[in-house]
Parts: structure tokens; sequence; C-alpha cells
């Protein structure tokens, strides 16, 4: 008898879950493994810095499946194992236990790193990053003992990781490089919006700092100044784990570079998620985003094309935050550094807006602030690919689908 064909995830997170799912939705019987390294189930990394940090929701809604629905389905979890090579010519990857393991076809979904601090003093105990549940427990273990933390990064992780602080009742001093948090993302108009959250709820937002040492009693600066605090969170960014795919000779390209159907250089092999460096078609380029909504939904094109089916991801780069009383939804893509033309529609002193991002006057992105279900329109004027007008494009009273 034939061994059954098989399917070998590498990966523990939300889009090696989901990638299991599409396989069994699209009607694949075979055997599907899935390697993750951490001894959890799959579970979403968004809660972590926000609702479920912040305690307002249990550990149990952060899992994508029960233990029931593997079972269910039959899906192999190799849980607390990675794999640690791919032997392509074999079709065979190496596990951490010493295993190894045949596939036909093989997803890589390892997801990223937090960027480490480099300056002296920064492996101390008292240092957190935060990717994992574990991470998350122990941050907030800290935020129900701390006086006052100093966070190191001004980016959406540091910026949630401060709310969810200033709730807990914890003083927060930000330290940031650039002029404003989320400069490179937002431009210097839509993020002097986050900074003054920031400071109306009390947060010390310090900007155009350079950290020099984390001491036993906070941080130093550059200019000798020093922060007090009881813990130091960093947030400075997330490289992907591409060392796997790197060592088999795939292409890594800012990340593993696949075309549109999630594809790497090699035919059996593919991936989704933090990793994946894809070929937009609407875009006409290859953009990797470390959003949750890709995650989410790549899985289900890759799926389709690991069973030999015609797929595409085309949707729309997207990712949320809430902050405080500040809820956001973000879509559509702009190169960081590339936002400086953007268009107004609302009021940015009382953070209910619209900003558009603009490139040879065409939307090429959408953010909605504590204004809601806007967001396919925002979709349609950036999937118009045309010209847009700004002076409409800017008056709430003309209906975003009449622009």
């Amino acid at each position: 008898m034939p061994a059954p064909t098989t399917f070998v995830i590498a990966g523990g997170g939300l889009a090696a879950a989901k990638t299991a799912e599409g396989l069994r939705t699209e009607g694949f019987n075979g055997r599907v493994v899935l390697v993750g390294q951490e001894t959890h189930l799959p579970y979403e990394r968004p809660p972590l810095s926000k609702e479920y940090l912040q305690g307002r929701s249990d550990r149990e809604k952060i899992f994508v499946h029960d233990a029931s629905w593997y079972r269910a389905h039959d899906i192999e979890l190799r849980s607390g194992i990675s794999v640690t090579g791919i032997d392509r010519a074999a079709h065979q990857v190496t596990l951490s236990d010493g295993d190894r393991l045949g596939y036909d076809k093989l997803l890589l979904a390892t997801g990223a790193t937090p960027r480490r601090l480099t300056v002296p003093g920064a492996d101390r105990d008292g240092v957190l990053y935060l990717r994992t549940v574990d991470d998350c427990e122990r941050i907030k273990a800290t935020l129900s003992t701390a006086r006052r933390i100093a966070i190191i990064g001004g980016g959406w992780i540091g910026l949630e990781v401060a709310a969810a602080a200033r709730a807990a009742g914890v003083e927060v001093s930000v330290l940031e490089a650039e002029r404003q948090p989320l400069l490179r993302v937002l431009g210097f108009e839509v993020s002097a919006v986050f900074a003054d959250l920031h400071r109306s709820h009390g947060v010390d937002l310090r900007l155009g700092v350079q950290v020099r040492e984390v001491t036993d009693a906070g941080v130093r600066l550059a200019d000798g100044s020093a922060v007090d605090a009881d813990a130091v969170l960093v947030g400075i960014g997330a490289t992907p784990n591409t060392d796997l795919a790197a060592a088999a000779g795939l292409t890594v390209d800012n990340g593993v570079q696949v075309g549109a159907d999630l594809r790497t250089s090699d035919p059996d092999i593919f991936a989704a998620g933090d990793i994946a460096n894809a070929y937009h078609p609407l875009l006409g380029a290859h953009i990797r985003v470390e959003h949750w909504a890709n995650a989410l939904n790549q899985p289900a094109v890759a799926a389709r094309a690991m069973l030999g089916r015609d797929a595409a991801y085309d949707l729309l780069p997207f990712f949320y935050t809430d902050q405080y009383d500040l809820g956001m939804e973000y879509t559509g893509y702009t190169p960081p550094g590339h936002n400086d033309d953007v268009v107004i529609r609302g009021d940015l002193a009382t953070r209910e807006f619209i900003a558009f991002w603009l490139n040879d006057g065409r939307v090429t992105a959408g953010m909605n602030v504590n204004i809601w279900d806007v967001t396919d329109q925002i979709k349609a004027l950036i999937h118009a690919a045309a010209p847009a007008d700004r002076t409409r494009l800017a008056d709430p009273a003309i209906p975003l689908d009449q622009i």
C-alpha cells in the first residue's frame, strides 16, 4: 500500500492552524502534520497586546481551535518541537527531537522574532519582549506589581502595551528614536495624533532619544539622563524567521519570497504569514507585512495552491489597533517612509477622521479612526487605481462611494 500523501506545516501559530483548516476545508484527506515550537495550541497574537493583556478577555479565546478540533480533523500536532532542517531532494524535514519526516508539500509559517536590544544591560532579567503568550503572562504579572515601566520603541506594540499599562495604573515612559511614534508608518501629521493621545493619558513620551544602557534602576539615555523604571519592555520591531528557508536554498529577500500563490522557489514548498514576502497582483510588487490579516487569510490560498488548484492572494493589507478610547482600522499599503501625501477627512483634534494616503494622486491606503463601517468604501477607492479628487475626498458631506 502506498504511503499517504503527507503535508507538513512548519510553525505553530495562526497561519499554521489556518493552513491545516484550509486543507481540510478543501477536501484534502491525506496526512497533515503541524510542527510547532511552542507547547501551546496555536493561538492569535493581537490579543496579547490588546484585550488579553488588559484582562478584558479570557485566555481560552486566544486559541484558534481547541484540542478537540485537531483530533476531529485528524491533524497531527507536534507541539514543543521545531523543524530544524529541510532536505529538498529527499522531501524530508528534520525535527528538533531528531526525527525525520517525509513530506509531499511543505508550508513554512515560522513567524518572526522580536529584535533584541544591543546595549549594556539589555540581558537583565527585568527586560521584557512581547511575542508569545508566555511573554504576555510575564508582562501581565509585571503590570500588577510595577510602579513604573519604560518602553523602548514607539511602534504598535510599544504603544498598545503603554495603553495597557496606563489602564493598570502603572506610570509609563515611552522612549522613541524618531520625532514621533509611528512616524515611518503614518507620517508626521497622523502620527502626531497618537503622540497627543498618549500624552493626554499621562504617558511620558520622549522623542528623538537614544538608549545607552539598561540599569538596575531603569534606563540611561545617550544624553546622560536617567529614566526610572521597575521594568523595561523592548518593542523595536521583529525579524522574519528565515534561517530554515535560507539554509534550504530557498530565495530569501526580506522574508521568504513567494508568488501570489504563496509558492516559494521550490514548487513543493510554500510560505505564509509574517515570513512571506508575497507578490501582490494589485500592487504589482512583493510586500511583506507582519499583520494578523495575512496570517488569517493567506492560508486558504496556500492550501488551494498546495492541492494544485489555481489560487492567488490579492487581499489588501489590513490591521487594527485599540488604545484607550481610540479604535482604528488601516487598509491598504504605503511603503514605510513614503507617507507624506495624506488627505484628512474629519477632525484630527477630536480623533474622529479618515486619513487617505496617496501616490501619484491615487489612494493607496486609508485609516479610519473612531469612524466605522467604511472599510469596504476605502477598499473600493484603492482598487479604483485612478486619481482621486482631493477636495471631495476630504469632504465628510460627500459619501465615500460617490467620490
